[in-house]
């Protein structure tokens, strides 16, 4: 086996409230060091040489993965104004082809507005994001990232001579709204550092960006701000927010030079989100309403108290979104862990909700619903088994109609599969839900490999969605489950709060509590059980192999956040300042003390640990490439096994990993090989079965 790379030690001093921690691995934070490039480059080379057996099985899941995927692909119109608008893809292209057709012409020819491979053919990386065309309908705004770091650059397109602008406004946010006049576009900045979008600004086209007026700027550090037009079209909406506070200003959208107004001022603990629609304002609020409740004002600005109730508060429902229509309301709300469409009737003539059956799903009110004036409503579905599929639901008739199920070429049959909805028992007593799919022929009660996902931070719950990908695992005996755990808000508000701050061990302990309870019932063993999980779900991964490293055969972990004490305590970094009230500010002793006693990186000891293969992104914005890095050459140098342990990273990428869709594929297949291999004979092999290989359903 080669030897793998040892990082230097160049001891840092770091004290805080007389603690002293010595980092030897804090030098690894400049990536100009041309030092720390060359030591994850041979991070990287280790990780080619170390899986070099692997590499025809790596080949052959890509090509499966990406024969699943319909080459040439298109996704289900949607009107807003007088146009459809789509994307498509075609056969061999990483990127998106966005388009759009004319509503009233029947079979028109579909007009370009941008071909995303066109703009990424000089970039090793390319986000195109927030594509938003002028009330006019004749200007596309779009803004780019070539890095990963979230740094866009907001371009302009006329798409009636299909020329480029030469407005161009470099390094902010890509979140931007047009007013009403077709001229002004607000955007969010931010600053290279931190990249705390704090500031909203105007600008005008044909006018020089280093002259665009600055209308708002959050001066407190723990908040952000963005920018939204209302479902009315009415107003520029403003929000400022935090993890407990939000605050919105309004913009009359027709006054393009108009002042903003506070619609409420900020009061801690107070979360709401505001629409307009027709001549009311509608607030989701948790004032009074752990939950969330739904009220509505004629005016903003008004107090909290002489606003007028819609959806009272429930202490069993989670309010989590709502659209607007002419005749009806939609509700998306989460009930025993599970996403719930409820219609109700402007008139109160009668409510109901759309039936999902199967056992564990995602569902969700599409975001093209842009046209009010209907009595259709579209919506998103999945399951572990069921491909991504669009639906029209006919509000007053109930009948819902299949607009696009996601294809997957080959043999795929859902009725192959099995779901199932489990419960776990948390250390202190709570019931924890897990989402489990398998194929049906593998094996109930003989132990099989399963791979147990996990994230819990945040407030944001994971759904039992679908990945075709994931197919390479399961029909090759793999069971994959979901653990629910505390610090998402799969079982309301409370679920999030009891998985945050001071009660943030319920995460982790709730993650070894679903893995013990899928040993106990025989669904594997601790020597075929495989974690995963990214970015806060990497802090949960390297908790729990702390905590319980014998519980775990092998982690694969993504961006993990795993020095999160030290990150927490320098306000340099992006997302330290706004996250105080989700982690805990450590300048506190207290929260210093009770972060540190998790911190994955500050809490390596000499003991083994499962095989890792850790993945990180040179120009992460979120979690910075560094915290893999250092987590990775500590355990290399303290722990006392010799499990495989890798760091790959990759080097033209930020937090979301390769762009384009074929590049990720090869991720995953590098990811998929370890696991294989690891299930195969626990501590990798040039042994990779036929069955395994070729992915004929085994119990392994």
């Amino acid at each position: 086996m080669p030897n793998p790379p040892i990082a230097k030690t160049h001891p840092s001093r770091l004290e805080m409230h007389g603690d002293v921690r010595i980092d030897e691995y804090y030098w690894l934070r400049d990536r100009d060091d041309a030092e720390v490039i060359s030591y994850l480059e041979a991070e990287n080379a280790y990780v080619a040489d170390r899986l070099g057996h692997t590499r025809e099985l790596q080949a052959d899941l890509f090509n499966e993965i990406k024969a699943r995927i319909k080459q040439t692909d298109m996704s289900v119109p949607f009107r807003e104004g007088t146009y459809f608008y789509f994307w498509r893809y075609e056969e061999g292209k990483e990127y998106r082809i966005y388009c759009r057709r004319p509503a009233a012409l029947a079979g028109a020819p579909e007009q370009i507005m941008l071909n995303v491979n066109e703009v990424a053919s000089t970039h090793e990386y390319c986000d195109v994001s927030t594509l938003e065309v002028s009330p006019n309908e004749s200007i596309l705004a779009y803004a780019i990232d070539t890095i990963g770091r979230r740094q866009y650059t907001i371009c302009f397109r006329d798409l009636v001579t299909g020329h480029v602008l030469s407005d161009e406004i470099l390094g902010v946010t890509s979140n931007l709204v047009w007013a009403n006049d077709s001229e002004t576009v607000f955007y969010a900045r931010q600053p290279p550092e931190t990249l705390r979008s704090f500031e909203i600004y105007r600008h005008r086209l044909g006018r020089d960006a280093a002259e665009d007026e600055c209308v708002y700027r959050e001066s407190d550090e723990t908040f952000s701000c963005g920018v939204e037009l209302s479902r009315s079209r009415q107003f520029i909406l403003v929000s400022s927010h935090q993890t407990l506070t939000t605050e919105y200003h309004v913009l009359d959208a027709d006054r393009a030079d108009g002042p903003l107004s506070v619609f409420l001022p900020r009061k801690r603990g107070h979360e709401y989100h505001v629409d307009h629609y027709r001549d009311c304002f509608y607030v989701r609020s948790n004032a009074d309403a752990k939950n969330f409740r739904l009220l509505k004002t004629r005016e903003a600005g008004l107090m909290f108290e002489q606003w007028e109730e819609v959806i009272p508060h429930r202490d069993d429902t989670l309010l989590e979104a709502f659209e607007m229509f002419c005749d009806h309301l939609v509700l998306q709300e989460r009930r025993e862990g599970l996403v719930k469409l409820r219609i109700c009737s402007w008139d109160a003539t009668g409510e109901h909700e759309i039936d999902l059956v199967e056992p564990a799903y995602d569902a969700y009110i599409d975001a093209c619903n842009r046209v009010p004036d209907t009595q259709l409503l579209r919506f998103g579905y999945s399951s572990l088994s069921t491909p991504d599929s669009t639906y029209d639901y006919d509000m007053v008739t109930r009948e819902r109609r299949l607009l696009k199920r996601e294809e997957v070429l080959g043999a795929f049959d859902p009725a192959n599969y099995r779901i199932e909805r489990l419960y776990a028992k948390g250390v202190d007593g709570s019931s924890i839900p897990i989402s489990l799919v398998a194929r049906r022929e593998t094996p109930q009660g003989q132990p099989s490999p399963l791979l147990l996902y996990g994230y819990g931070s945040y407030g944001i719950s994971v759904d039992a969605d679908f990945d075709s990908a994931r197919l390479s695992l399961l029909d090759r005996g793999f069971i994959f489950a979901i653990a629910h755990v505390r610090g998402g808000e799969e079982l309301g508000r409370s679920w999030y709060e009891d998985g945050k701050l001071l009660r943030k061990r319920n995460t982790f302990t709730d993650f070894i509590a679903c893995a013990e309870h899928l040993v106990s019932l025989g669904y594997t063993r601790h020597d075929r059980l495989f974690a995963t999980g990214g970015s806060a779900g990497g802090l949960l991964m390297g908790a729990v192999i702390n905590m319980r490293p014998d519980a775990f055969a092998g982690v694969v972990t993504e961006v993990p956040f795993v020095d999160v004490i030290t990150t927490m305590l320098d306000e340099t970094i992006p997302l330290t300042t706004g996250e105080y009230d989700e982690w805990g500010n450590p300048n506190d002793q207290l929260f210093y003390e009770y972060i540190k006693s998790y911190s994955p990186y500050d809490n390596i000891e000499a003991k083994d640990y499962p095989h890792l293969l850790v993945m990180t992104g040179l120009h992460d914005s979120q979690v910075q490439y560094w915290e893999p890095a250092k987590w990775v050459a500590k355990l290399r140098a303290v722990k006392t096994d010799d499990h495989i342990l890798l760091l790959k990273t990759n080097m033209d990428a930020g937090h979301s990993g390769a762009s384009g869709r074929y590049r990720r594929y090869r991720e995953y297949a590098l990811q998929y090989a370890f696991l294989i291999d690891l299930a195969l004979t626990g501590a990798g092999s040039t042994a990779v079965s036929t069955t395994m290989k070729q992915g004929v359903p085994s119990s392994v």
